[in-house]
């Protein structure tokens, strides 16, 4: 292979504010000599470099920190003050009927001085209990860059190690009770199981996503007070956000179905002019990504009944996923177990640095004031380069009533 990007339109700035158009090229030496293309050079040499490596053969630690690492919004962008970058992780027990939900979340406009972190920390029992816990963190108290997807939150961290696992380190307190949680696991990413991420939007409108860990497995204790849950290669799933978040809702899932895992997703930004984009599905098994599929829309049943700050809401029950192209199929069904909700019309900024009644911190519009987060099964089926797929597991799934 030898990847090659030939006249390429740039435009090049210089400091008394002229912009040139120039055309560029970019190639890699080495890959270029292997398949009996390399460059005729009149003068020096023209070898790989450590970016050529990089660019090729990364570490793992170097693909964590490339597609992971953070963001600053531009200072041309409205509503900054809505904007949030976070670490996700979700762990399931062995038991299959136990959750965890993990955000690292820097929000506010980071260009100025009123933003901070938020640790968020979900645990959840099938069809039982919720319990959410929270930690604010002082700005002061945040290190993040933007060429690393290291992040430090006080005490609480998420550290990409040399092999390229996570440590994730988090801890808090939980809302409206005194019990504390305390999490210290090692994320594995599994081997090619990744998404190396998009960034789409225009205007006012930014977000972006990747996932570094699309299948994973954790390994750690969890501990609430003095009660502590071993985690042994438990299955587990990591990635990324940003973006401006006033007004964007979104549809969302991730799960393992046999030897293949898939990720679906789509954003609908605030412009309700905006037409609405078809769903993302991604594909991968053992040996890395498979295919992308653009199905129209999710068809959902929405038959089952939760409370939402005492007021019944329905949500879904089941859904279906299809598309064909090319001659190959890919169909999605997914059957929900659990569904917890929050009405995100209750979700103030809540870092600190930023009054908690500081101005609209509303998120979402009236129209689907509910966030509806799933845990189900999921069933795939289809064809693939004329090899039929199949495959049942278990996954969380994302979207808005």
């Amino acid at each position: 292979m030898a990847p090659q990007i030939e006249g390429r339109i740039l435009y090049a700035g210089v400091p008394d504010g002229s912009v040139y158009v120039v055309h560029a090229l970019g190639e890699i030496p080495a890959a270029n000599e292997a398949v009996g293309a390399a460059a005729e050079v009149t003068e020096g040499s023209w070898q790989n470099d450590d970016g050529d490596r990089r660019w090729i053969a990364p570490t793992l630690a170097e693909l964590r920190h490339e597609i992971d690492r953070f963001h600053i919004p531009a200072t041309t962008l409205a509503n900054r003050d809505t904007w949030a970058e976070w670490h996700y992780f979700n762990v399931l027990s062995r038991s299959g009927k136990r959750w965890v939900f993990i955000s690292f979340i820097v929000g506010g406009d980071v260009t100025g001085d009123e933003w901070g972190g938020n640790v968020g920390i979900t645990v959840r029992e099938q069809e039982g209990r919720t319990r959410r816990f929270a930690a604010r963190i002082d700005r002061s108290n945040v290190r993040f860059s933007t060429t690393s997807a290291d992040l430090v939150f006080g005490d609480s961290r998420v550290t990409v190690l040399p092999n390229g696992d996570y440590r994730v380190v988090a801890r808090a307190r939980e809302e409206g009770g005194s019990a504390a949680i305390d999490i210290a696991m090692t994320v594995t990413p599994v081997a090619h199981a990744y998404f190396p991420g998009i960034s789409m939007g225009s205007g006012d409108f930014v977000s972006g996503y990747t996932v570094p860990a699309l299948r994973a497995t954790a390994t750690g204790n969890l501990c609430i007070d003095a009660v502590c849950e071993t985690l042994a290669a438990a299955q587990a799933y990591h990635d990324h956000n940003w973006g401006v978040w006033k007004g964007v809702t979104w549809e969302w899932g991730a799960a393992r179905a046999g030897d293949y895992t898939f990720l679906y997703g789509r954003v609908h930004s605030p412009d309700t002019t905006a037409s609405v984009p078809p769903v993302l599905i991604y594909l991968i098994d053992s040996l890395g990504f498979r295919g992308v599929f653009r199905p129209r829309a999710i068809s959902y049943e929405d038959r089952r009944t939760i409370s939402v700050g005492g007021r019944a809401v329905a949500v879904p029950s089941r859904a279906v996923l299809f598309d064909e192209r090319d001659g190959d199929t890919l169909r999605i069904e997914l059957s929900i177990e659990d569904a917890i909700g929050t009405d995100m019309r209750l979700q103030r900024r809540e870092v600190v640095g930023i009054s908690a009644d500081a101005g609209d911190a509303r998120v979402v519009e009236e129209k689907n004031p509910y966030f509806i987060q799933m845990k189900g099964t999921a069933r795939i089926s289809g064809r693939l380069d004329r090899e039929v797929i199949a495959g049942t597991g278990t996954g969380f799934f994302e979207t808005f009533r």
